[in-house]
């Protein structure tokens, strides 16, 4: 997996892309890669969820509960399309690139 920052050279940029995954894997690896992902954000949503009820169990957690749901969808989704491939002489490319802007 390569992690890598462009356009990283200006501090004071407003927008950066980040080439988070880049290469060709086997079906077992992609789907480690996409479920690992899924998982970290899911993880992030459930400690936000946390945060946010931390002291007063009536908050208002639509978001990250909508968000952890959808995420769950999504890994139930691509394990799916691997499902079918595993015994199959394929490989798997994965482009990620993370796009950060800021909003001001």
């Amino acid at each position: 997996m390569k992690v890598e920052a462009k356009n990283a050279v200006s501090t004071t940029s407003t927008k950066q892309k980040i080439q988070l995954v880049d290469g060709v894997f086997t079906v077992s690896e992609a789907n480690d890669i996409i479920q690992n992902l899924i998982n970290e954000k899911i993880n992030f949503h459930k400690l936000q969820r946390l945060t946010l009820c931390e002291g007063y169990s009536g908050s208002n957690t639509k978001y990250p509960d909508g968000r952890i749901n959808q995420l769950e969808k999504d890994k139930l989704i691509s394990k799916e399309f691997f499902k079918d491939k595993y015994n199959k002489k394929v490989t798997i490319k994965i482009n990620g690139v993370l796009e950060i802007s800021i909003n001001e």
